[in-house]
């Protein structure tokens, strides 16, 4: 198959995201305003609440089997990877760009962790419909592609809200606690020279350590050889936030749950023939389920577009940031992507299935993952410069996305 027609294979799907997530943006104009702000926060709670968790738990109970697990243990390892690869090459970019310390923990959640979730259920899928697909026969490549998608997804949700959530969460303690410091600092001084004035000590003070100092005045009911020390408030405070936010409720989140339900139902045989299959006597809660499930794909592109509408209308990040963002996104991780499946596939570690690794190697060229602004909400930290980094992130996402396509459809036919 020629390039050329790889090339059109994989710019139909990105073309479909395209023009959904344009939608998106048209209807969260002001002068539309059918996804303004109220009815982004209102649908993206059912999103995260209700569509998500249903299409993860469906997919996967559908598609996922006992075998096809052990089959697909490498997936997971990979999604790490790229999670592990992306920090590795933030923390470069934030020594070589210097970026300021309330942006640090976003550049982090933005170079490693990926759209693993409604891109790769759309483009998959789309892919495998094609009619000159190098993936062979479309109703095969689409199962075995929806089940890889699934499995993608339901990964992505665990690694970003256990490893991705808590990095960000550790970048906005520092900055609390930086704000603490100065606030500290602040309040040393003026005590001291409050003290220093009280005490009417006019001599001037010189490196001998014989002149009035206010070190050298005694507190009432202390000798002068005792000397005290308090634990500062801050210290105790941040004692007690780290024990505090070990956040459970996060790391759970509904989708992770999902996960977790769905690969029991799949991966246990008799529980799955009660739920799975045309006879299965509670098909009726499986169909229901999978039917919320297929509303997550439109909604949630739709609220990506309306998004990215607040990076049209912020500033706040540095031209050199955001461009290092991308080239860590798009040119270095894909590259680096390349290497990892060849090796893979060279120990023996994955398959001969072509899909799979094409799969393998898309979770590499994919953009910011949305929880990525979510989890900066949380936190308030870089709200808007959130925002801006998604607004151009996805706006060259089409091109290197189909680029990248091309390129792995081509390496692997």
């Amino acid at each position: 198959m020629g390039f050329s027609d790889l090339f059109i294979v994989a710019l139909m799907p990105v073309l479909e995201v395209l023009l959904v997530t344009a939608l998106g943006l048209f209807l969260a104009l002001d002068r539309v305003d059918l996804l303004g702000p109220e009815s982004r926060h209102r649908l993206n709670n059912i999103v995260f609440y209700v569509f998500g968790p249903a299409i993860v738990f469906s997919n996967l109970a559908e598609t996922i089997t006992f075998q096809k697990l052990v089959s697909l243990w490498f997936m997971p390892v990979n999604i790490l990877l790229t999670f592990i690869i992306g920090s590795a090459l933030a923390w470069l970019l934030i020594k070589i760009t210097k970026t300021p310390l309330h942006l640090q923990g976003l550049v982090i959640g933005c170079c490693s962790a990926g759209n693993l979730g409604n891109l790769l259920l759309i483009i998959i899928p789309a892919v495998c419909k094609e009619s000159n697909s190098p993936f062979g026969d479309s109703s095969y490549c689409s199962v075995d592609g929806e089940a890889y998608a699934s499995l993608s997804m339901a990964v992505g949700v665990i690694y970003i809200w256990s490893y991705v959530y808590n990095i960000m969460r550790v970048f906005a303690v520092k900055i609390t606690d930086k704000h603490v410091d100065d606030s500290t600092v602040s309040i040393n001084i003026s005590v001291e020279d409050t003290e220093t004035s009280s005490k009417s000590c006019k001599e001037p003070l010189l490196p001998s350590g014989d002149n009035c100092h206010p070190d050298h005045f005694e507190k009432p009911g202390t000798s002068s050889g005792v000397k005290t020390k308090k634990i500062p408030i801050w210290t105790i405070q941040r004692i007690k936030k780290i024990a505090t936010d070990l956040n459970l409720k996060m790391i759970f989140a509904p989708a992770t749950i999902a996960s977790i339900v769905g690969f029991v139902i799949g991966t246990v045989s008799p529980i799955r023939k009660l739920m799975i299959g045309d006879g299965a006597p509670l098909r009726c809660l499986g169909s229901s389920v999978s039917l919320l499930g297929e509303a997550l794909i439109p909604c949630m592109t739709l609220i990506v577009g309306a998004n990215l509408l607040q990076g049209l209308k912020r500033s706040g990040v540095g031209f050199v940031l955001i461009i290092g963002i991308i080239v860590v996104r798009y040119i270095l991780l894909p590259l680096l992507g390349i290497g990892v499946v060849k090796a893979a596939s060279h120990f023996g570690l994955i398959g001969s299935d072509s899909l799979y690794k094409f799969v393998l190697m898309l979770q590499y060229a994919l953009p910011p993952a949305m929880a990525v602004g979510t989890i900066s909400q949380l936190f308030n930290a870089g709200q808007s410069e959130c925002s801006v980094l998604m607004l151009w992130t996805y706006a060259v996402a089409s091109f290197f996305l189909t680029f990248w396509s091309t390129i792995y459809m081509w390496l692997l036919t």
